[in-house]
C-alpha cells in the first residue's frame, strides 16, 4: 500500500502565518513530498524551504524596486532581440551588463536613431541593478523636466532634485529630444553637477553628445554639465533599422481574377 501524502496540518499553516511565513505554503506540500521521497535529513528539508523562500522574497523585492523605479517589466536582458537588422559594440554591451560603470560611478551613453531598442537596454541595465538591490530611478526626459518644473508651485522641487541625485543610477530616456527652456537646462545643470562622481547615470538619445549643446537654452551650463557627463561615460551606439518599421504587418498581392 502506498504511503498517504505528506499533509501540512492547520496548526503548521497557523505557525507559519504568525511567523509572516504563510506564503510558504505554496511550494511546502510539494517539498514534503520530496523530502519523503529522497529521505531527507530534517536540517537538509528545512535548508531547502528557507532557501524557496529567500528566493521568492529576492524576486518579490526586485519586482517592486523595478516597479518604485518607474522600469518596464518587459524590457530586460533576457528579452533583448539581438539580429542582424542592428549593429552595436557588444563587448560595450556586456561591459555595461557588469555594472562596473555604476560601482565606479561613471554615465553610459546608448546613441543611435529611433525604435532600435535604447530604452529597452537602459531599463534591462536598470532591472539587473534591482536585482542585486541599488536604488535605480527611471523617467523619459520630458516627463522628467516637466515634472521639476511643476514641483516648483508647491515648493517641493528641491526635494525632488535631492531624490534624482541621490539615487544610485539615474536613467534618463530620450535625452535632447526636445528643446530645453532655461528652467529645464538649470535643473539638468544642477543634476549633472551634483551627480558628478557621486552617482551613475544613464542617458539615451538619437542625437549625438555634440548636438546636446545645441538643445540646451543656455551654452555656458549645457557646456559645463556635458564635459562632466562626457569626462567619465561609456558610449554604446546602436545603428540599423527601426524595430517598429520590422513589426509593420504587410500584405501579400493577391492575382487578380480573369
Amino acid at each position: 500500500m502506498t504511503a498517504p501524502a505528506p499533509t501540512v496540518t492547520p496548526e503548521l499553516r497557523q505557525v507559519l502565518r504568525r511567523l509572516k511565513l504563510g506564503k510558504m505554503l505554496d511550494t511546502l506540500p510539494e517539498r514534503l513530498v520530496l523530502a519523503k521521497q529522497n529521505k531527507l535529513a530534517h536540517a537538509a528539508f528545512l535548508e531547502l524551504v528557507l532557501a524557496d523562500e529567500i528566493d521568492r522574497r529576492d524576486r518579490t523585492g526586485t519586482t517592486q524596486r523595478a516597479r518604485a523605479a518607474g522600469l518596464d517589466p518587459t524590457m530586460t536582458l533576457e528579452s533583448w532581440e539581438d539580429h542582424d537588422a542592428i549593429t552595436y559594440d557588444h563587448d560595450m554591451l556586456t561591459e555595461l551588463a557588469t555594472l562596473r560603470f555604476v560601482e565606479d560611478r561613471q554615465c553610459a551613453f546608448i546613441l543611435g536613431p529611433v525604435g532600435v531598442g535604447k530604452t529597452h537596454l537602459a531599463h534591462a541595465l536598470g532591472q539587473i541593478a534591482c536585482r542585486r538591490r541599488i536604488r535605480v530611478h527611471a523617467e523619459r526626459a520630458d516627463r522628467l523636466f516637466k515634472r521639476l518644473k511643476a514641483a516648483r508651485l508647491d515648493n517641493s522641487h528641491e526635494h525632488e532634485i535631492r531624490k534624482l541625485i541621490a539615487v544610485d543610477l539615474l536613467l534618463i530616456d530620450d535625452f535632447a529630444l526636445h528643446a530645453l527652456d532655461a528652467v529645464a537646462t538649470g535643473d539638468f545643470y544642477e543634476i549633472a553637477v551634483e551627480r558628478h562622481l557621486s552617482g551613475a547615470t544613464v542617458l539615451t538619445s538619437n542625437r549625438e553628445p555634440i548636438e546636446w549643446l545645441g538643445q540646451l537654452a543656455d551654452p555656458l551650463l549645457a557646456q559645463s554639465a556635458l564635459d562632466r557627463l562626457q569626462s567619465s561615460a561609456y558610449e554604446l551606439v546602436i545603428e540599423g533599422e527601426s524595430y517598429r518599421r520590422r513589426q509593420k504587418p504587410t500584405i501579400t498581392p493577391t492575382r487578380r481574377a480573369r
